[in-house]
């Protein structure tokens, strides 16, 4: 059994791919904006101990990003004690010796997380310090007004969701109210605010679903939702007393906090009896949730008015006062806190972090065989569960092995050994922003190609490029 495509990959030396704009581009600041963080935390520590490998770890990423604009030979990553090194060195050393404008996009951009995080593995006072930590929080600070209006909707819908009998509804409303709720999770972070205020359990019995939706939903190229809700339904109808719903998570800030919202109405409207959501355990792609980042979360909502009303060094810096938390909007949120804090005491929202999802390469590694006990267990904790939800770009392009696939590929083909016969059930939520696309019907690709933007003659697939687009991908595991 093969656990990468046996198809080219994309390559960071593909000047038609969005491979090569982001190791040419993002990449040099994404390392420099590692080193800022550092030098700011290293400047405000009165530790001499810790600002000395605070300077090293500096030193150890201004090195990395020399490597990366100079076109350097990726080097094997240092043994910092941690398992999947040997996986990353052995693949490094199947590659020949690649540099890293010319390299597998997968694996070097995974590598280049990897490689940061040994420096602080070595470490004795930063072992456990996410470098990412203040953008995250930043970013989900600022996303306030969608996190005030969903936190609303979701109140109003949880509260009424409770009060209705099975009888009040039909099953064409429930369905409704999961398309709509899986959507909104869908565009996540690019969530238009248009969606959220559509969100009414009154429009939704009446089988109005949003105008707004609607217009998303013309961006959804493929959407196997329906399948999936049957899979659900059908679960629940059977009697089957455990119900687990997987969700492999994405980024954090906003986009963790609609996912709990789908995971507290998944609960709530009985699609599933727990949700266990599963995180990264380094510092991933800058903006992936970690355990930590759960727990901020939380702490925000437990806590709104220090987190929203308190100034940030670039307000204070601007003159500018944060908007003060009506006595409405406290309840909205400590309603979410409370629904969240007593569905996890409860263990039926749980979070999980597992090497396997830092790991090189594609996904279909879960089901190898000669994989350690730890992938092994993970597998077969998925192969019990009804969905495995997995978030995102990254996510999607590790399922599908970032394979150079031609568009029309099914995705439960492009998904390799993870496909119909594995006992997993998959579903992509994504929105994209990589060349990587299946399931296409025949001709769209050329259809998008040729609108503005779209790449044209240039060989480029850059509609997909900007989040513009998603795809809900589903794959029955039996």
């Amino acid at each position: 059994m093969e656990f990468e495509p046996k198809i080219p990959t994309s390559s960071t030396g593909d000047k038609t791919s969005f491979a090569y704009e982001t190791a040419r581009k993002r990449w040099p600041i994404i390392i420099t904006q590692a080193i800022d963080d550092v030098y700011r935390t290293t400047g405000q520590t009165d530790d001499a101990a810790k600002r000395e490998e605070g300077k090293k770890i500096i030193n150890d990423l201004a090195t990395l990003k020399y490597e990366v604009q100079h076109d350097r030979a990726l080097t094997p990553i240092p043994d910092d004690g941690v398992s999947d090194v040997a996986t990353y060195n052995q693949i490094l050393e199947s590659l020949g010796k690649p540099t890293w404008l010319n390299v597998s996009w997968l694996f070097s951009e995974c590598y280049l997380y990897r490689r940061i995080s040994t420096s602080f593995a070595l470490s004795t006072h930063w072992k456990n310090y996410d470098i990412f930590a203040r953008q995250k929080i930043k970013t989900f600070r600022s996303s306030r007004p969608a996190v005030l209006e969903l936190a609303a909707r979701y109140k109003d819908l949880i509260t009424q969701l409770r009060s209705h009998s099975a009888e009040d509804t039909s099953e064409e409303a429930d369905k409704l109210l999961f398309t709509e709720m899986c959507e909104i999770c869908l565009w996540g972070n690019a969530t238009d605010l248009s969606l959220l205020t559509s969100l009414s359990y009154e429009d939704i019995q009446k089988l109005q679903g949003s105008e707004a939706r609607k217009k998303s939903e013309a961006n959804i190229l493929v959407n196997d939702l329906e399948e999936v809700y049957k899979q659900l339904v059908e679960a629940k109808k059977a009697g089957k007393k455990e119900r687990v719903v997987d969700i492999v998570l994405d980024n954090a800030g906003f986009e963790l906090y609609v996912d709990l919202i789908l995971a507290g109405y998944l609960l709530t409207a009985g699609l599933a009896t727990r949700v266990t959501l599963h995180a990264k355990s380094i510092p991933w792609f800058v903006s992936d949730v970690l355990p930590g980042d759960f727990g901020a979360l939380l702490n925000a909502l437990a806590a709104p008015v220090p987190f929203f009303e308190t100034a940030t060094e670039e307000e204070e810096l601007q003159g500018k006062v944060p908007e003060k938390l009506s006595d409405k909007e406290k309840e909205e949120l400590s309603f979410l806190f409370q629904e969240w804090s007593i569905l996890h005491a409860e263990g039926k929202l749980g979070l999980r972090a597992n090497r396997f999802w830092t790991g090189p390469g594609s996904f279909w590694r879960l089901v190898d065989p000669n994989a350690d006990e730890q992938t092994k267990e993970l597998a077969e904790d998925l192969r019990k569960s009804e969905l495995v939800v997995f978030k995102g770009d990254l996510n999607y392009r590790k399922l599908v092995g970032d394979g150079e696939w031609d568009p029309t590929t099914p995705f439960t083909q492009a998904i390799g050994p993870l496909g119909p016969g594995s006992g997993i059930n998959v579903l992509a939520l994504r929105t994209c922003k990589a060349d990587v696309v299946v399931g296409l019907r025949k001709g769209l690709d050329e259809e998008l190609r040729a609108k503005e933007g779209g790449g044209g003659e240039s060989g480029a697939r850059k509609w997909a490029w900007n989040g513009k687009y998603a795809v809900v991908s589903f794959s029955k595991g039996a």
